[in-house]
């Protein structure tokens, strides 16, 4: 069974960085892509990142080169570098293992002075 657990998330304030992860089993991660959304209440789920198995990246349009995904194979994770963060950026990230149609549990993100 697919797993995928995210941590990281947390209060902090405009301007300033965080990281999430997200750590992942029940799959051989490296042959896997596996991508982050968030999703404000009342809204859709919106895309943020990709991280194919080569480790490649693309991200949504409203990133503006302010994110950064990564992968380690070594630990079964996959990580989200947000920087200069915006109260826009609140929200409930998810991470997402697209071929298995698996998703975790998210982790809010909130963004306030």
């Amino acid at each position: 069974q697919v797993h995928l657990a995210e941590f990281g998330g947390g209060l902090v304030q405009p301007g300033r960085s965080l990281i999430l992860s997200c750590g992942v089993s029940g799959l051989t991660f490296r042959r896997e892509g596996f991508s982050w959304y968030r999703q404000v209440a009342g809204k859709e789920r919106e895309f943020v990142a990709h991280v194919a198995r080569g480790g490649t990246t693309n991200y949504g349009d409203f990133v503006k080169g302010r994110f950064s995904a990564f992968r380690d194979n070594d630990k079964n994770s996959v990580f989200l570098q947000m920087n200069n963060l915006s109260p826009d950026d609140t929200a409930v990230y998810y991470c997402n293992a697209p071929n298995r149609g698996a998703w975790g549990q998210g982790t809010q993100v909130t963004v306030s002075s």
